[in-house]
Order: C-alpha cells, then sequence, then structure tokens
C-alpha cells in the first residue's frame, strides 16, 4: 500500500504514543497500563484491555460497539476482520494495519479508550487539547 499507511512494523508503536507516549512516559491517554500476554502488547484501563496486537503486528484488536461491528465489517470488509468465537462477546473489532493511516489508527485509539473512562475524563483530556 501507499506510504500514508501504517506499516505493521510500526503499528505496535505508534498505537503505544498514541495510547500510552512510551515506556516510562507520561500517558496521554489518562489511566492507560500497557502489559504483555502471551506476547501480545495490550492497553488497559483498569482490568479492561482496550487495545491489542496480534504476534505479528498486522493486525489491531480494539474496543468498539458490538451493535455497530456488524455495520463495520459490511461497510468496509477489506479494513475490518470480525474478531475471534470467544472475543465476540465482548465490545471488541479487529482492523487490519495495512488498511488504515495514522490519522484513522488515533482515532480508533482514542474511540476505544474513551469507551472505558468516565465521560468526564474523556471531557478534561479533550479540552486540555491533545496533540
Amino acid at each position: 500500500m501507499g506510504d500514508h499507511r501504517v506499516d505493521r512494523r510500526v503499528g505496535e508503536r505508534l498505537a503505544q504514543e498514541l495510547a500510552y507516549g512510551g515506556r516510562g512516559q507520561s500517558a496521554p491517554l489518562p489511566r492507560t497500563t500497557e502489559g504483555e500476554v502471551r506476547g501480545r502488547v495490550k492497553f488497559y484501563v483498569g482490568r479492561i484491555v482496550y487495545l491489542a496486537f496480534a504476534r505479528d503486528e498486522t493486525m489491531m484488536g480494539f474496543a468498539f460497539p458490538k451493535e455497530w461491528r456488524d455495520a463495520a465489517l459490511e461497510s468496509e470488509p477489506e479494513k475490518f476482520v470480525r474478531p475471534t468465537t470467544g472475543d465476540l462477546r465482548y465490545n471488541w473489532l479487529v482492523v487490519r494495519l495495512a488498511a488504515i493511516d495514522g490519522a484513522e489508527m488515533a482515532e480508533l485509539v482514542t474511540d476505544a479508550w474513551s469507551m472505558l473512562v468516565p465521560r468526564r475524563v474523556v471531557d478534561e483530556y479533550l479540552a486540555s487539547g491533545p496533540s
């Protein structure tokens, strides 16, 4: 794909910068923590995952309203992938990193995070003018 797409090798690092500001730095998305489970990097609010990467870094799972999941899958099947059977019960969707650019990734990450934190935290974050 073109240069504007998220390269699979940098996708995880880009999301890390968006969600957590890199290891050891203050988190631009409040209440975010990072962890690794069975070789997969995941981002949490509390104990709930809102972002996870495939081991090969070609796909990213993210919090997404399950009521809208089928519409997203039908409207852009080249971009979105149905979650595994075990994840269908959750508010979750998977995206191919090669099919999105950095701006869309930033939007998906921020929207996923905003599903888990109190509205007040989202409003304060947006009012602070994040970069």
